[in-house]
């Protein structure tokens, strides 16, 4: 049965942000977790809560694990949140995220384990192909820095557009050599992107949030992201100092089993895949 706590950017942001960015990614956690106690985890709600849900309710028991998800519905808050120990950890990022997030935000987090690959699509209700896009027309990107130079690399990759030599890693819609069909792009939320499907041509939308809004990647996008050598697998995390927090180490190994490697497989049929 279905137990996930749901915690909104809204109620959690403001606290999160006052208390979490001053610890030193060195220090030890305050006060030392017993084996025992539940591990509360952050997570976005598919397909990450999904899976820990999978976990909680079919393999954490047995391995004497008491886990508890709290679903979060943007990209900062799980981290700040894991900053200042409201949680014990979390699943919703990538490595490249988390990397760029700790850069620009003074945090010291760490992941444990890489689980799955949420492969970007290209999404439209307005064409069938993407070389049907019409010139002048408008894409949809998410403004995040990681996720947008993402998208950016995946849109050449497509063959829409052609990036600057070298800006590949922080491409943003300035470092654009060539688009021949002089598209427009609309930077929002990495959040937001399927609902702006009815105000634009296009829009390139994380795997996760694709899911969420009811597309499926497989058979909905109109072009979708190699996993081929792709940096790109979402990560438990936790902050600097717990890595070896026995509950996150049995969590860690639980999300890279045979069990949820099955389970993803099953349940997103190639829309989501493990990368273990």
């Amino acid at each position: 049965m279905r137990n996930t706590t749901k915690i909104t950017a809204a109620v959690l942001a403001t606290g999160a942000l006052t208390l979490g960015l001053t610890a030193c990614g060195s220090d030890k956690a305050d006060t030392k977790a017993k084996a025992s106690d539940p591990l509360v985890v952050a997570a976005t709600p598919v397909p990450h809560a999904e899976i820990l849900e999978y976990v909680k309710d079919h393999l954490a028991k047995k391995a004497g694990l008491k886990l508890e998800v709290k679903e979060f519905t943007d990209y900062v808050t799980p981290n700040t949140a894991t900053e200042d120990g409201s949680v014990d950890a979390n699943y919703f990022q990538t490595q490249p995220y988390l990397e760029d997030f700790n850069k620009k935000n003074g945090t010291h987090l760490a992941s444990v384990a890489t689980v799955h690959l949420e492969p970007l699509g290209l999404y439209s209700e307005k064409v069938k192909k993407a070389d049907d896009l019409k010139k002048g027309g408008t894409v949809a990107l998410p403004n995040d820095a990681d996720n947008e130079a993402r998208a950016l690399r995946f849109l050449a990759a497509s063959g829409l557009i052609t990036l600057k030599s070298g800006s590949e890693g922080t491409a943003t819609p300035q470092d654009i050599a060539k688009n021949p069909k002089d598209l427009q792009f609309k930077e929002i939320e990495a959040a937001q992107t399927p609902r702006s499907l009815k105000d634009v041509d296009a829009a390139v939308i994380n795997g996760n949030y694709a899911i969420g809004a009811g597309l499926s990647p497989a058979k909905d996008a109109l072009a979708l992201e190699s996993t081929k050598n792709n940096a790109y697998n979402n990560v438990l995390a936790v902050k600097q100092g717990n890595e070896k927090d026995p509950r996150v180490e049995k969590l860690a190994k639980l999300l890279t089993s045979p069990e949820v490697k099955k389970f993803i497989e099953d349940k997103y049929a190639g829309s989501v895949l493990p990368s273990f």
